[in-house]
């Protein structure tokens, strides 16, 4: 509206000012909370929003690289322009965006998780051949694995604290970490049982319980599970070697004596431990 305005009232030069102003601010800078973040934005259209965009005698560049010019087109005629676009790189280099090389890294390596995540959650269940294991049998089996061999007993919070005449700020430390881990035994529990009883036809097999077994088929950690756990990016068999070590450091802290040395990834929140000991 503002440069159509402008452009209308024949105006020398546009209303940077207000556009800067409507946008840092008031439209969109009002949804930002963070004060550096505004300033970061504000930065980004002083960078950006100004006469001097247009200036012939300096020209002006968003970003230069070896192979190309990020620049605003001069061409006179739509075709022009568009012809302009197409000769841009397909692929842009991070130093366009302001960022590190190693960007890229990152961004193909996550894109390539996600290609063959997205392969693998495409399997069919069918066997390969003759004497094949189905998609259902292999679930089955990690299910089962897990269940027998994996899930401990819980652990029995009320006389673990009845056990402390007056909990030290570590050991209060350790009944909140107990409280949690037993949380996610529990949900594993439950849901291993929900997920055999819907293979075996027995009820409905929910999206929740799809997910799960599609996670043990292709050795990943189920979604359900990890809104309970510490954040990791660990694989299905290593997350159950993780968890198995979490739970014996928990045990020996209960029936021996707070370790001399901690494992701190071992915890839920490493942080709440650090702090009682300070």
């Amino acid at each position: 509206m503002y440069l159509n305005k402008a452009h209308e009232l024949q105006e020398e030069e546009l209303p940077w000012d207000t556009l800067r102003y409507l946008i840092g601010e008031a439209m969109y800078g009002g949804r930002v909370t963070d004060n550096l973040d505004r300033r970061v934005l504000n930065c980004y259209l002083q960078e950006y929003l100004g006469e001097f965009i247009f200036d012939s005698n300096q020209k002006f560049l968003f970003a230069t690289t070896q192979t190309a010019e990020y620049t605003i087109p001069q061409e006179e005629t739509f075709d022009l322009t568009l012809g302009f676009i197409d000769n841009i790189p397909l692929f842009t280099p991070p130093g366009v965006f302001g960022l590190h090389s190693n960007a890229e890294i990152t961004y193909y390596t996550n894109s390539a998780k996600r290609l063959w995540g997205d392969i693998m959650s495409m399997q069919t269940s069918e066997g390969g051949g003759s004497g094949g294991i189905v998609k259902e049998d292999i679930i089955l089996q990690v299910a089962e694995d897990i269940q027998t061999k994996t899930l401990p007993d819980l652990f029995d919070e009320y006389n673990i604290r009845k056990s402390f005449d007056v909990p030290s700020p570590t050991q209060v430390v350790l009944l909140q970490e107990l409280e949690r881990f037993n949380i996610l035994i529990v949900k594993m529990s439950h849901s291993i049982k929900e997920l055999k009883r819907a293979l075996n036809g027995e009820i409905g097999m929910s999206q929740e319980l799809d997910v799960l077994g599609n996670s043990f088929f292709n050795g990943q950690l189920p979604p359900l599970w990890a809104k309970f756990a510490p954040q990791t990016e660990k694989n299905l068999v290593n997350w159950i070697g993780h968890f198995e070590r979490r739970f014996q450091q928990y045990r020996d802290w209960v029936d021996i004596e707070e370790p001399k040395v901690i494992w701190l990834s071992g915890l839920h929140i490493p942080e709440s431990y650090t702090t009682a000991l300070i």
